[in-house]
């Protein structure tokens, strides 16, 4: 246990030593809520995939009503039983199309947000690259693991900034094809 305390003493004294100004940490959940890629496209997918889910749930809700007052139906004798079988099928059918179908909506929507969260990391990663061209930092964290740090090591406007001009820039290139 002493030797543990010691090392980790001994690490935080040589990230001291390096000087505050090669440490550096970003709010990466505060970039990708805030970045115009997440309040252009993301927030859309978001909607698209909300409205994707209240659509499933209706359409389940009106097929599990639709079966009730079959059963409902037929326990008062008001139907027969081949026509009950029958409109059973129906609904049955209709269940597995209906499955098939949001199945299919569902791994299309996974995709666009697997394709979304990406794009937003591999601008996010970018955007930190440029900052650190010069390798000013020789670490950057993110902020998620802080406990306390000093508001002057945060360079998560500046990672902000560069993530929108680096969206900016793609955004100008699929516009020209």
């Amino acid at each position: 246990m002493k030797k543990m305390l010691f090392t980790a003493l001994v690490a935080a004294c040589a990230m001291t030593a390096c000087g505050s100004s090669d440490i550096a940490y970003v709010q990466v959940e505060a970039v990708l809520a805030q970045c115009d890629l997440f309040l252009n496209e993301g927030a859309a997918l978001q909607e698209k995939t909300q409205k994707a889910q209240k659509s499933w749930a209706q359409k389940e809700q009106n097929l599990q009503a639709e079966a009730a007052q079959l059963q409902e139906k037929y326990q008062k004798g008001l139907i027969t039983t081949n026509d009950a079988q029958a409109q059973q099928q129906s609904i049955e059918k209709r269940v597995a199309s209906y499955q098939s179908s949001a199945q299919k909506e569902a791994q299309a929507l996974d995709e666009e947000n697997y394709v979304f969260t990406n794009r937003a990391q591999d601008l996010l990663h970018r955007a930190v690259q440029e900052i650190n061209g010069d390798k000013k930092y020789k670490l950057i964290i993110n902020a998620t693991a802080l406990i306390d740090a000093d508001s002057t090591l945060n360079i998560t406007p500046a990672v902000l900034q560069e993530v929108n001009r680096l969206y900016a820039l793609e955004k100008k290139d699929k516009d020209k094809k």
